[in-house]
């Protein structure tokens, strides 16, 4: 029963969501299109972000945030959403196969389930996009990322407590002549890839883009069956391919339409774990050596493993000026995507009880349809004001007949045995409704005051059928929120160089049901809800040559979502809310420098958080002892997690990076850089249990490149991960999954 009280746990509905691909692959391909968004290539340009619905100077704006460029991905080696967490500070990114737990300022998402929405939302394109599975999709042909810290409540809405990030891909150019780029890559585990995009001119008021990106890659993982026989069931071979094709029709200076749809086929081979007793050298706690020590790539099973995504998604934006400068916009999107996902359970090839060939198998379709309005006054005024209403319908299908399963056998039976499968179908649908509204006043030219709030309902339903262990039980039950956020801020430019800002802002991310489990339907958890109270100076030095910002922040995070065991059948799980706040603090730095052909970029965070009074038991130690949130009692099983650190909240994160560009006679130039990111040590549970694997260790990844330019050509030499340092990446039903190992190469880029 100790395995099967964490695997049925009550939010077992979705054991893991949305796949991700191994961070840290080949590094996109620079932003080469001299006409798009980039201008990276000036060093005191204005760093503009979108996300507020306005185009603004992030350096007078009162947000904590970071911008890479599609030049800087290709700097840093940012391919995807898990590399982000080595190239900008606060983030932590853990990923376990069908899904991540993207967290910022150590708030986001802490369970692998559907029904625990995500705490960091991201947007592509200016739509959210799916908020449980298909996380991995990569970034190619990319204009910008814009990461924002802090809840976002009142512009984004719901699931961005911890914050928000917008990739923005780059549009088609009317009167930009065709041009484009294509880039071609090859590495150690006969990595391949290509990807490029090209701007077609169709007429003075019409043109279209095409990109594409495409990946083959060896698996890391030396994985043998029984009796170090070879296994044959699936590695960890990647085979990605996707592509996007966009069309901008501008027939006026004040009407566009923009469409884009994407498409992508993920296939990831695999995502092979260990259980996370096999990594320590030694035994925690001790100078033992540990027994079953094996490396992380070096692992042992018996059962088949695959993990694939594919999706489509298409976005319609229309945009309207009215003659009086007011802006009316229309933001569409349709998205569907299914995912599937099997995995040897265990993590080893073992075939003797206790342990016997556990594996765990979903197939699941998700669909998305999201419709947002904005009214947008005019930015030239002393009064601004914003007016928006946003509808997000989000259904989960777990597909008949009973296409999830977790299959348990004990000796000697064998595997697809009905007495020891949880077996699940059905539907979850979800509804998000919401009003919103911002309003800004120039107290004086330097000094302005923005008030906004949010209003939002949302549902969701469960139509699910459990088989468990052949016992039948229908779950058809409904969970609403409601929730009114809003963010106060002041902005002061104090001279032309140098801003300071203050605010307090709420958000929240909705609650959830759980799914039975023999004992009753039981109650749904809460939302968890926010508030932040931040301050920020923000300075220009040397022209815009140096850049410096430092930001203090304090959160209480109230009801926070978390699996313990049932209060009073601890036997199995249950997901519920910490009864008290957490407290979460810290501040943050960054700074560029740009002094010739020297470039230096560097960011830090130091986290404090602590857990108020909250009894629980931990689902994977077996007991009967009840065991109340609010007053326990104390006793072996049943813990004070008073004090405890917030789970994937590391106290301190840093990341430095820096080139020069050597200038040769012939108008070559060759450019060496070094990028450094450092992630402290994270709990993955609040239990703090080393022996379960929960305290996951440090992360110090380096990665250089030397790029010589040579007229329209790039050829640049890369290695991400220098030392080769093998780390947890994530800890999930006590497996070790691990980070990607040394990769190099080199790619060649053509602009056109």
């Amino acid at each position: 029963m100790k395995g099967y009280a964490y695997l049925l746990s009550a939010s077992a509905l979705a054991f893991g969501f949305g796949g991700t691909a191994a961070a840290q692959t080949t590094p996109p391909a620079a932003q080469a299109d001299n006409t798009s968004n980039d201008s990276s290539a000036d060093t005191t340009r204005d760093i503009i972000v979108t996300a507020q619905r306005r185009t603004e100077n992030l350096m007078t704006t009162a947000v904590s945030g970071s911008v890479l460029t599609g030049a800087d991905l290709a700097n840093k080696g940012v391919v995807n959403v898990d590399a982000l967490q080595f190239a900008m500070p606060s983030v932590t990114v853990n990923n376990f196969g069908q899904g991540n737990d993207f967290n910022v300022r150590g708030i986001g998402k802490a369970e692998h389930n559907t029904q625990t929405t995500t705490g960091v939302i991201t947007y592509r394109d200016g739509v959210p996009t799916f908020p449980g599975y298909v996380q991995g999709e990569p970034y190619y042909d990319v204009a910008n990322i814009q990461v924002l810290r802090g809840p976002q409540g009142t512009i984004v809405g719901q699931n961005a407590t911890g914050g928000a990030v917008f990739v923005n891909t780059n549009d088609p150019i009317i009167g930009g002549g065709t041009h484009g780029y294509i880039n071609a890559n090859y590495g150690n585990y006969n990595d391949f890839g290509g990807q490029g995009s090209v701007n077609i001119p169709v007429s003075d008021t019409f043109a279209a883009r095409v990109a594409f990106y495409g990946e083959r890659r060896d698996g890391f993982y030396n994985i043998t069956g029984p009796n170090g026989y070879p296994y044959h069931y699936g590695n960890n071979d990647l085979h990605e391919v996707a592509g996007r094709i966009s069309f901008l029709w501008k027939p006026t200076d004040n009407f566009s339409i923009l469409s884009k749809t994407d498409l992508g086929y993920l296939d990831y081979g695999a995502y092979p774990a260990s259980p996370q007793g096999n990594f320590p050298k030694y035994l925690p706690g001790t100078t033992t050596p540990n027994p079953n020590y094996r490396d992380l790539f070096d692992i042992t099973q018996n059962s088949p493993a695959a993990a694939r995504d594919k999706f489509v998604r298409s976005i319609l934006k229309i945009d309207y000026q009215f003659d009086g400068g007011i802006k009316f916009r229309s933001v569409t999107s349709y998205q569907k995507a299914n995912t599937m996902y099997l995995a040897d359970l265990d993590g080893t090839a073992s075939n003797v009880a206790p342990i016997r060939n556990w594996t765990f198998f979903d197939s699941v379709d998700e669909r998305q349809i999201t419709q947002e309005f904005n009214l947008i006054s005019p930015d030239n005024q002393r009064f601004t004001w914003l007016l928006g209403a946003f509808g997000v319908w989000n259904d989960y299908t777990f597909l008949s007949p009973y296409q999830f399963v977790i299959d348990t056998p004990s000796s000697p039976y064998p595997l697809g045995i009905p007495a020891f499968q949880y077996k699940l179908q059905g539907t979850n649908p979800t509804r998000s409704l919401a009003v919103f509204g911002q309003l800004g006043f120039a107290i004086t030219p330097n000094l302005k005051l923005d008030v906004g709030g949010r209003y939002t309902s949302s549902r969701t339903t469960n139509h699910v059928d459990v088989l468990q262990y052949t016992a039948y039980i229908r779950d058809d039950q409904t969970a609403k929120t409601d929730n009114f956020s809003y963010k106060v801020s002041l902005g002061w430019k104090a001279t032309p160089d140098q801003y300071l800002y203050a605010f307090v802002a709420t958000g929240f991310r909705p609650g959830g049901l759980n799914v039975p489990v023999g004992l009753g339907l039981p109650v749904p958890f809460k939302p968890e809800t926010i508030t932040s109270f931040e301050g920020g100076w923000k300075g220009n030095f040397a022209g815009g040559k140096i850049r410096t910002t430092v930001t203090g922040f304090y959160n209480d995070y109230k009801n926070f979502q978390v699996i313990i065991g049932y209060p009073t059948f601890p036997t199995f799980g249950i997901e519920l809310n910490v009864p008290h706040s957490t407290k979460i603090y810290g501040g943050e730095a960054e700074a560029e420098f740009h002094l010739g052909g020297f470039s230096f970029d560097a960011g830090v965070n130091i986290l404090h958080s602590a857990l108020g009074t909250f009894y629980a038991s931990d689902p994977r130690v077996a007991t009967t002892t009840a065991c109340d949130p609010l007053t326990g009692p104390v006793s072996t099983t049943c813990i004070n997690l008073n004090g405890r650190r917030q789970t994937y909240a590391p106290n301190v994160t840093f990341n430095v990076g820096a080139q020069y560009d050597f200038k040769l006679g012939n108008g070559d130039t060759i450019t060496p850089r070094a990028n450094f990111g450092h992630i402290g040590n994270q709990w993955a549970t609040l239990f703090e249990n080393k022996s379960q694997g929960d305290l996951l260790g440090v992360r110090n990844i380096l990665a250089a490149q030397l790029a010589w330019q040579h007229g329209t050509y790039t050829i640049t030499g890369y290695a991400t991960n220098l030392t080769n340092q093998h780390y947890v990446g994530a800890l999930n039903s006590g497996l070790y999954f691990a980070g990607p190992p040394r990769q190099y190469g080199v790619k060649v880029l053509k602009v056109f």
